[in-house]
Parts: structure tokens; C-alpha cells; sequence
């Protein structure tokens, strides 16, 4: 069954070349926004090379599958993907394939209750650290303010999201750069990049040993900042942007010689105060609709055998 193995192949490449292509272009640190996109139009390709490759395995290894895949379809379609010429291989690549797409689900369900656990906790101590006035609904505190000795703020999704700031962060940001870092946050809101970050994260739990996947989990972390950066920076200006950023790290010893888990701080900060030209409109859109038809190849090879049946 040529076409399976080709879907594979072509997921194989897809794995392989994107990343590469992907971290030797000047684009994407640019253009956070439509890089996102391109990322997970290049993962979701290669699930797909995946899915359908399981799907037409099981449809040569078992007549029950090949029924109900192509009840509808004429016989000279049936025949053009010679279906009953496949060997004993196309059991055990639908199984396998199979098993992998259950271990994937598997990974992001994990994540989810994960995540959901972590907010619990997070909201159990916020609870606890800002109890509720007498007459307060828990639903109208959107915004909390924690006592703290360093400057931190973070978005808590769910049900009811809230921003968490605390008072050292109110004590060093004024004015404006206090308005930009909750516009941060905000953004990271309303694109809901806490979903990318968990699927990314499930992929790269699941399958440890995809180079492609552990690529997708790195960028989706810099770059839902680098986008998050851009949405505040807009609305209050780069400057006032990076030292909203700087001076809310700047007690973290990220700007020092040693590395240290934020290190992309100052790579940010100076992404802020020099910030690169932004590619043309047309540009964009070119980028965008070129990743939107990747994951529309596999289809492609898919439907290839029987739209030559049917001539």
C-alpha cells in the first residue's frame, strides 16, 4: 500500500525539514504571531501524515475497515488503492500508529488534570494569602493583590481568570509600565496560550525521542511571550514595555553572567528597545496562507489514487 507508506514519508519529512527551515529564518522573532501559526500548522501535518496512514493500514489489513472506509466509493476507486496487495506490515503499522495517537491523547489528558491540580493549588492559596471581605463574591475578583517582598505578576486561567500582582511589583512599576506588564498578561489571555503550552507539552512528554516535538514545546514558550510582548508594547510603547520587563526581573539575577531559567529576559528586553522591522502585509499573508496549505498535503497524497480512478 504505497500511499501509507508515502503519508509516512512524508510526515518523516515534514519533521525533519520544518524545524530546520523554521530556526534558520530571521522571520519568526519578528513576527510571533504568524510563527505560532506555522508551528502548529507543521505539527498538525504531521499527526495528520499519521492518522491517515493508520487509517488506510487498517483499511488493507482488515475487510471490516476497508467496509466502512469505502462504502460509498465505486469499485475503480477501491481497486486504485490496492488495498489487497499489502503485507502482513499493515496490521502492525495500524496498531502501532494507533497506539501511538492513544498515547498522545493519554499525554495531553495527563497535562490537563495536571494543569488543572496546579490552578487548584494556586487558587487555594490565593484564597488563602487574600481571604474574602465580608459581602465579596469569589466571581468579581478579577484582579488580586498579594502581599510580597518581589516584584511578580502572573495570569491565573479558568472559569474565572484572574491577574495576580503583588506589592512589590505595585511599589516598582508606575503609571504605564504597570498598565503594559498587565497588557502581558491579558494577551496571553485572550490568545489562550496556556492551550498551546499544554499540547505542546503533552508532545513533547509523549514522545521524548521527536526532535520535532521538543522543538514545538521550546518555541511555543519564547514565542507566546515574544506575542504577548507585542500586544502590550502596542498598546504602551516599547520602551515602556521593556522597562516594565526589566524592572520586574531585575532582582532575579537574569541580567547577570549565569544562566538562569529566565534567561530569555534580556533577549526580550533588547528584542523591545531595537525592535526589528516587521515584514510587509503581503509578506504575511504569503507566510500564513503557505503554512495553512501544509497540513492539506497529506490530504492531497491521500486523494490522489482516487481522484485518478474516477479519472
Amino acid at each position: 500500500m504505497m500511499v501509507s507508506v508515502a503519508l509516512l514519508l512524508l510526515g518523516a519529512l515534514t519533521a525533519v525539514a520544518a524545524p530546520r527551515l523554521l530556526a534558520r529564518a530571521d522571520w519568526p522573532d519578528r513576527e510571533p504571531v504568524v510563527a505560532l501559526w506555522v508551528w502548529q500548522c507543521v505539527v498538525a501535518a504531521v499527526l495528520l501524515c499519521c492518522a491517515l496512514s493508520m487509517t488506510l493500514s487498517a483499511a488493507a489489513a482488515w475487510q471490516a475497515v476497508r467496509g466502512q472506509l469505502f462504502a460509498a466509493a465505486p469499485r475503480g476507486v477501491v481497486e486504485a488503492y490496492a488495498l489487497g496487495a499489502a503485507g502482513r506490515w499493515a496490521a502492525p503499522t495500524a496498531v502501532l500508529l494507533a497506539c501511538g495517537g492513544l498515547w498522545s491523547l493519554a499525554m495531553l489528558a495527563r497535562e490537563v488534570v495536571r494543569d488543572r491540580a496546579r490552578r487548584r493549588g494556586r487558587r487555594a492559596e490565593l484564597l488563602l494569602r487574600a481571604p474574602l471581605l465580608p459581602g465579596e463574591e469569589p466571581a468579581g475578583r478579577r484582579l488580586v493583590v498579594l502581599e510580597g517582598d518581589r516584584p511578580h505578576a502572573w495570569w491565573l486561567p479558568g472559569a474565572v481568570p484572574r491577574l495576580v500582582v503583588t506589592t512589590a511589583a505595585l511599589r516598582r512599576l508606575r503609571g504605564r509600565q504597570l498598565d503594559a506588564l498587565l497588557a502581558h498578561e491579558q494577551g496571553h489571555a485572550r490568545a489562550r496560550h496556556d492551550w498551546l503550552l499544554h499540547c505542546s507539552a503533552a508532545l513533547a512528554g509523549g514522545f521524548p525521542q521527536v526532535p520535532v516535538f521538543a522543538a514545538f514545546r521550546d518555541e511555543m514558550h519564547r514565542l507566546v511571550e515574544l506575542a504577548a510582548d507585542d500586544t502590550a508594547s502596542r498598546r504602551f510603547g516599547r520602551l515602556t514595555t521593556a522597562l516594565a520587563l526589566a524592572g520586574l526581573n531585575e532582582d532575579r539575577g537574569v541580567f547577570g553572567p549565569c544562566p538562569t531559567p529566565q534567561a530569555q529576559v534580556p533577549q526580550r528586553v533588547h528584542r523591545l528597545l531595537t525592535p526589528p522591522d516587521r515584514l510587509p502585509a503581503l509578506h504575511r499573508l504569503r507566510l500564513t496562507a503557505t503554512a495553512a496549505l501544509v497540513p492539506v498535503l497529506p490530504v492531497l497524497v491521500t486523494l490522489v489514487p482516487g481522484l485518478r480512478a474516477l479519472g
